[in-house]
């Protein structure tokens, strides 16, 4: 599943490609995603310009004319491709854990721009496409949502309040979107390794000092891996063919029974299921 990193490279790749161009058409192979596709969904966004493509957590909003809103949720194995009339498209890929070019099978949404074309594959279908009619309605739908690591309400006072008196421990809070929005499991386990936190220890147990790392961490590791082009664990793409490189700086994630990385540390790189999700931690310097 994509985490905010890789989302926030497709928005690039399609805020490169598709701001300010009109959908012309849209073709609904399939309405049967994570939430159905209306029937007017269509008549909503034809013959509207795309004035802007934002991110927030793992969702892209295209801001439509009239101040109406899509939002576009990737699941579990959504990859959206652009695909060019007339081009030889070998590399049509904007997302992630899919081929560089388009499958043949599970394309559900086409829209298309003219000569580009944008098409949504699926094979999961937990996805889905939502439109939006008001600034109103796009702040309720996201009104359960935490705040972004890289927002100024993700602070120490909002952290050391919310953990006291709690019993879950940190990793499964730092993938509770309600917590804080956009982290998943691959950066979870990198930012509390940089911590020196282990999983599983309790929110409540973390010092003022211990939140301070977790913010100032989360934001280090998500800028990082955006700038570096999100992680490649299969084979993610943007819309340029270039593979995500973070993966090459993981210092935990898939590195089990791997020496710490840490020169002062005699260390071994464990992994161990917490609440069914993969979690890799040094078993010495992670307290």
């Amino acid at each position: 599943m994509p985490e905010l990193p890789e989302v926030e490279i497709v928005r690039q790749s399609l805020n490169k490609k598709i701001k300010y161009k009109k959908i012309q058409k849209i073709i609904i192979r399939n309405r049967n995603l994570r939430f159905k596709i209306s029937p007017e969904f269509e008549k909503s966004l034809i013959n509207k310009e795309i004035k802007k493509i934002s991110r927030l957590s793992k969702y892209i909003i295209l801001y439509l004319e009239d101040n109406n809103y899509c939002i576009i949720h990737l699941g579990m194995s959504g990859t959206i491709h652009l695909v060019e009339r007339n081009k030889n498209n070998f590399k049509t890929n904007t997302s992630f854990y899919s081929s560089q070019k388009l499958p043949k099978k599970h394309n559900h949404v086409e829209i298309h721009f003219g000569n580009l074309i944008m098409i949504y594959n699926d094979p999961r279908r937990f996805g889905f496409f939502k439109f939006i009619k008001s600034q109103n309605e796009l702040s309720s739908f996201f009104k359960n949502l935490g705040p972004e690591p890289f927002s100024k309400s993700f602070n120490c006072n909002y952290v050391f309040n919310y953990f006291k008196n709690k019993n879950k421990n940190i990793k499964n809070f730092l993938l509770d979107q309600n917590f804080v929005s956009g982290i998943g499991n691959i950066y979870s386990s990198e930012i509390l390794y940089l911590c020196k936190i282990k999983p599983l220890k309790k929110a409540k147990n973390l010092s003022l000092q211990k939140c301070k790392k977790i913010i100032y961490f989360s934001k280090y590791v998500l800028n990082k891996a955006i700038k570096k082009g999100g992680s490649t664990i299969r084979d993610f793409k943007n819309t340029l063919g270039n593979e995500g490189k973070f993966q090459d700086e993981f210092r935990v994630y898939q590195r089990e029974n791997s020496n710490c990385r840490r020169k002062t540390c005699n260390g071994i790189i464990k992994k161990k299921f917490i609440t069914n999700r993969s979690t890799y931690f040094c078993n010495v310097c992670q307290k």
